[in-house]
């Protein structure tokens, strides 16, 4: 379970930690969101942790609570365009950041989920498995994925023959047979596409 264990030296110097985290790294669809948050210290979120391992109607009640009781927070995304000519990881570290900036007050550290950090604007400490360590990393991988998995249901309205509701753009079987019956769409990532080749 995260807790603030991480936050706490620098909480103990005086400095402002926010964590961070971004979701859609795997889906053949949509662009990669991710989140930044500041919570403020010791602050007891029931529930809180990895948004991998809470269901969704969990994650959409935690996504209120931590959206009212953070001191600061930023959801930000790449788009299906700068994911296909930067490559997904650097339009994941380009989503964090903007996450990161929209952050007042600006932080003094963030934590970033993983073992990669480019180019923040303030000091970057990665963290590997963060959103099962850190609080703040772990509130931001909800916001993160709620923000997410809501824009996959507006696409599902948009382009109902590839179900974007049901898998969230991610590519299981049904997925890859729907765009090999019907084609790709624009918000289909072209350099995720490889196996239309096949």
């Amino acid at each position: 379970m995260p807790s603030y264990e991480i936050e706490k030296e620098y909480n103990d110097a005086g400095l402002i930690a926010a964590g961070t985290d971004e979701a859609g790294r795997g889906p053949l669809a949509g662009p990669v969101f991710a989140a930044a948050v500041i919570l403020p210290f010791g602050l007891d979120i029931e529930g809180l942790d990895d948004s991998k391992k809470l269901s969704e109607k969990k994650r959409e009640k935690l996504f209120d609570v931590i959206c009212e009781k953070a001191i600061s927070y930023g959801i930000a995304s790449a788009s299906v365009k700068e994911i296909d000519e930067l490559n997904i990881l650097n339009a994941s570290q380009l989503a964090m950041r903007r996450a990161c900036d929209m952050l007042s007050p600006s932080p003094d550290i963030v934590l970033v989920d993983g073992n990669i950090a480019r180019n923040f604007k303030v000091t970057a400490r990665t963290v590997i498995k963060g959103d099962s360590l850190s609080m703040s990393i772990a509130a931001a991988s909800i916001l993160a994925k709620v923000s997410r998995d809501r824009l996959c249901l507006e696409l599902d309205k948009i382009y109902p023959q590839y179900r974007f509701a049901l898998h969230k753009g991610y590519p299981t079987k049904l997925h890859m047979e729907l765009v090999r019956k019907y084609g790709p769409c624009s918000e289909h990532r072209k350099t995720f596409l490889k196996f239309l080749k096949d």
